[in-house]
């Protein structure tokens, strides 16, 4: 996914049926939280290694998190445990759009392969252009008329 992981929280927090000042935002930082490796993709390594390698798209890592984090918050901070919740609901969520055509270390840390549903060929002169124009692009653009209907839906009422 290249633009689709925001407006992805924004479909997951407005279907839930509960309404907690906190949950929008927990999502919309949940749904986007991953992608913050590519400062260090670009800035730091350059590029040298694929950022769907970092700690923070390996969902074991999320999973050892979120385990004691809901437990501790359910038995002593209820009212937070729903916004924690959709949290880490959007962060898998990142990662299983990640999954449609980019790779990510679902066997992690038995496994350092990145299992992508779609290959997305190198068909353009910039990867960029590549998954701008290739099928699964589509879902992306649904994401985001769900998101855009949500909000409309939402803001005449």
């Amino acid at each position: 996914m290249l633009t689709a992981h925001l407006p992805s929280g924004y479909v997951l927090a407005r279907l839930l049926p509960e309404d907690h000042r906190l949950l929008l935002p927990a999502a919309l930082i949940g749904a986007v939280l991953p992608d913050f490796d590519m400062l260090w993709f670009h800035f730091v390594d350059h590029g040298s290694i694929h950022h769907h390698r970092y700690w923070v798209h390996i969902p074991a890592f999320w999973a050892m998190i979120a385990v004691p984090v809901l437990v501790g918050l359910a038995c002593f901070a209820r009212s937070l445990l729903a916004p924690a919740g959709i949290f880490f609901a959007a962060l898998f969520l990142h990662m299983v759009l990640d999954t449609i055509g980019g790779g990510i270390l679902w066997g992690a840390p038995f496994s350092d392969h990145l299992y992508t549903l779609v290959h997305v060929p190198a068909t353009q002169s910039h990867w960029v252009l590549s998954f701008l124009l290739h099928w699964t692009f589509i879902l992306e653009l649904g994401i985001w008329a769900l998101a855009l209907y949500l909000w409309r839906k939402r803001s005449r009422i």
